[in-house]
């Protein structure tokens, strides 16, 4: 095994790499769950606390004060339909993100493929989101939400959100070898981007001059995906999803080769 960048032949492909190194990938990703939960009384529970407690505020603030729209759907289900998701991208990028910096020693000192540190994070925050996902089918249960074989759509949004996930995390962690001023705005932007994302209110309330231009934002379809999916028993809008799924590719093309590019100098600068 490779122990330095330079024995690393070039022609190495990407997947390759990664899959002989699945078993640090493993070990990276229990660590991570471990760490987030050291010394936490209720433990993995977090998870689930999470997006519950942010449910009750939103139905509160958004549903009884200021009367926000749901689509017919009662409002703590329609929020944490999207909540679940939100909180699994916010969760995965606030420990992806970092991940480079907070894990110098590793990096400055041994080869492996530096994808692997942001990757056991967002492995690490799906874990999470599968627990959260538990109580989620209670609250399908306690509103008798039905069963449809549209459910079988979820994994291949799941699989989307993923890898739009895995593509800003690979851009902002190399991004922030170099600057470290990306950590520091990190929750502004993550914030500001929950806002321009159907979580609080409906795709409907866009208006259809600018729809087009909202959807450009691959959460955005997936979000109401997962809406249109789980709580209306309908397909997902294929234009609107394939709109962020190819936003979500060509970002993931271009962060990875950025990543690349600036892999070569972490050991120097981090």
């Amino acid at each position: 095994m490779p122990e330095t960048l330079e024995e690393v032949q070039p022609s190495t492909a990407w997947w390759r790499e990664l899959a002989a190194y699945r078993e640090l990938l493993w070990t990276l990703t229990l660590r991570e769950i471990r760490v987030r939960y050291k010394q936490a009384v209720l433990g993995i529970a977090w998870a689930i606390l999470q997006p519950l407690s942010l449910m009750v505020v939103f139905t509160v603030f958004f549903s009884l004060f200021l009367r926000i729209p749901s689509d017919g759907v009662p409002y703590p289900l329609f929020a944490f339909v999207a909540l679940l998701p939100w909180s699994f991208f916010n969760t995965a990028l606030t420990s992806a993100i970092p991940s480079l910096t907070n894990n110098a020693s590793l990096v400055t000192k041994v080869y492996f493929p530096r994808e692997i540190l942001p990757l056991a994070s967002i492995l690490a925050a799906a874990v999470d989101f599968a627990v959260a996902a538990l109580a989620f089918v209670g609250l399908l249960w306690y509103y008798r939400v039905a069963v449809t074989v549209n459910l079988l759509f979820v994994p291949a949004v799941v699989a989307l959100q993923v890898a739009l996930t895995l593509g800003v995390a690979l851009f902002f962690s190399a991004l922030n070898v170099r600057y470290r001023d990306v950590r520091h705005a990190l929750p502004l932007l993550i914030q500001l981007w929950m806002f321009v994302t159907p979580v609080i209110y409906p795709v409907s309330v866009v208006p259809e001059r600018y729809r087009l231009l909202y959807l450009a934002n691959p959460m955005a379809g997936i979000i109401d995906s997962y809406r249109k999916i789980v709580i209306h028993g309908a397909p997902p809008d294929w234009s609107a999803l394939g709109l962020g799924a190819s936003v979500s590719a060509v970002l993931v093309v271009f962060s990875w080769r950025y990543f690349q590019r600036a892999e070569q100098t972490f050991a120097d600068i981090i």
